[in-house]
């Protein structure tokens, strides 16, 4: 469908995808799948297998110490070199691993600089007849929805006790991608709920509120930002050219990205790609602009493991990294989500800072047994070592004014990660000040509690397909603003001479607030049930679970985060 220009509110979300792992139970098809005729013997399917890494403990000890103003370490991030020789599977690993794919005909396989991935590639025919002795029990279809088709296996598989412990996990066997939502669907629901009509957000008002002026652009020579896009997004050059020249004329900027990475797709820009690049560059002005992306919705590989493969893989890489993806924690595996957050602890300790939107579900629904429900987070949202960005409105929507609580600003608390030490401090005076919290069985209380920051999410003006679109909102529009405000203060230390700020948590929770705007006012949507009616956490003064500790002030934001202890 496309919109033209009318006065309507589209949610961009935290768009969904994920992998998935080794399985020990029936795989349960999704009803929109529908499984079609045979799989041609000549058709070719990627397996990636992550080989188990040495050292984790050690990478996240040091990633603490780099991240941490008060320790001495603080800073001196690592090379990709030293990463790799810090997590590099042991030879046993490799050689257990290689021995077992090349003794079942899998040679054709590519690793990545840190070798703690093989991706293999072998004939769809080749892999269903040798399954029983390489994976028991995988059996590959192809299944078709919406005009999107793909190959996945429809039973559950095991993997040899010998090799298992050399294995985190098997991607691209069994997940399929849920269903997006409907831009009518999304747009129908966000007018039901009362959004206000008013004049919209656009980088000058943005740059206003968080008291950017036309002199806060970037000029460093070193300094670098990314977005990285998914599931058939990708931006369009004649897009960013004409948003710069509607939006951009009171600052200096770049009209053109610096560099992309992957192979952008056919046909019109997609919206959300549109909205990450735009933003971050408008926000983050002046700074050279990267965009990873993919042409489409990989048949054997979920594309964000494409993604965290690339950086793994590249020595030179841009400093910021924002992402408007996520999916829910309980689609996932433990497995394969510990081993992701080992991928970001790796960025990390190389300097590098990824934020990831909190999603646009409020504190989410999990409708469980017995008509009971419980909260839903978010992954990555709810990494541990990624900063997360939820979502905010103005209070008065015909001014630039102060910022209450966004109503679908994902947030809430982990069921898989528990508290880091970071924040435990922070959260635990949430947990106790706060007065009519939702009942605790909805909630992890020991769980990491995201968000860590946010910014406007409602509202924007998106350039797309050449055509100016009003109210495009969601996380997916705070989190370039923010990631575009820490490549500014980036370009800053570097001129002094200062490292990347790198991992950003430990610090941030440090300052506790000084450099933000607090928001204190307004909830976020939940369940809608008798007990909790819809309403999930409450804003409250310092940090809560719908925006954090609140939205950039950025010259004192700079100030905090450009002096050294």
């Amino acid at each position: 469908m496309r919109i033209l220009l009318v006065f309507c509110v589209i949610i961009c979300s935290s768009l969904v995808l994920s992998e998935h792992l080794e399985s020990d139970q029936d795989i349960l098809i999704p009803e929109d799948w529908t499984r079609v005729g045979r799989i041609a013997p000549t058709e070719k399917l990627e397996l990636t297998f992550a080989l188990r890494q040495q050292n984790v403990d050690q990478l996240e000890h040091l990633l603490l110490q780099v991240s941490d103003p008060e320790s001495a370490q603080y800073g001196k991030h690592l090379t990709l070199e030293e990463v790799t020789a810090l997590v590099r599977p042991s030879q046993l690993t490799q050689k257990v691993v290689h021995h077992w794919l090349q003794s079942h005909g899998v040679t054709d396989c590519q690793t990545i600089l840190t070798q703690d991935f093989l991706q293999c590639t072998m004939s769809t025919c080749f892999m269903n007849t040798v399954a029983e002795a390489l994976l028991p029990g995988i059996e590959f279809h192809r299944y078709v929805r919406d005009g999107i088709s793909l190959v996945r296996s429809s039973s559950a598989y095991q993997v040899h006790e010998d090799v298992l412990q050399h294995l985190d996990f098997v991607g691209g066997v069994h997940r399929f991608p849920p269903k997006g939502q409907d831009l009518n669907e999304v747009l129908t629901k966000r007018r039901q709920s009362g959004a206000k009509f008013h004049l919209g957000n656009t980088p000058a008002t943005l740059r206003s509120r968080y008291n950017l002026t036309a002199a806060d652009v970037g000029s460093a020579q070193n300094n670098s930002q990314a977005v990285a896009q998914f599931l058939e997004q990708f931006y369009h050059p004649a897009d960013l050219a004409e948003f710069m020249m509607l939006f951009g004329r009171g600052f200096q900027h770049l009209s053109k990205i610096d560099r992309v990475v992957g192979v952008q797709g056919a046909g019109k820009a997609g919206l959300e790609a549109s909205l990450d690049v735009e933003y971050i560059m408008s926000t983050g002005a002046n700074i050279p602009t990267w965009v990873f992306t993919n042409p489409g919705r990989h048949e054997t590989q979920e594309p964000f493991l494409q993604w965290m493969l690339l950086l793994s893989n590249m020595t030179d890489i841009p400093w910021v990294h924002t992402i408007s993806y996520g999916d829910d924690e309980d689609s996932l595996s433990s497995a394969y989500m510990m081993r992701i957050n080992t991928e970001f602890m790796k960025a990390g300790v190389r300097g590098i800072s990824i934020l990831f939107a909190s999603g646009d579900s409020g504190a989410g629904c999990r409708h469980l047994t017995k008509g009971e429900n419980s909260f839903r987070p978010s992954f990555p949202a709810s990494s541990p070592y990624v900063t997360t960005v939820g979502g905010t409105s103005f209070k008065n929507p015909f001014k630039v004014t102060y910022e209450v609580t966004d109503y679908i600003s994902g947030g809430g608390f982990s069921n898989v990660f528990k508290m880091p030490d970071y924040q435990v401090g922070a959260v635990e005076g949430y947990l106790k000040s706060v007065s009519g919290l939702p009942p605790k069985t909805y909630f992890n209380t020991s769980g990491r509690a995201y968000p860590d920051i946010a910014a406007l999410s409602d509202n924007y003006w998106v350039v797309t397909d050449r055509v100016p679109i009003p109210w495009v909102s969601g996380t997916s529009a705070s989190t370039p603003v923010v990631g575009g405000i820490l490549s500014l203060i980036n370009d800053r230390r570097f001129l002094k001479g200062l490292p990347s700020l790198g991992f950003l948590n430990p610090r941030l929770y440090q300052l506790q607030g000084q450099g933000l705007f607090d928001v204190t006012d307004g909830c976020h949507l939940s369940c809608l049930d008798e007990q909790v009616q819809g309403q999930g956490f409450c804003a409250a003064p310092s940090w809560d679970p719908v925006t954090g500790w609140g939205t950039p002030n950025y010259p004192a934001l700079l100030a905090a985060l450009v002096l050294e202890k």
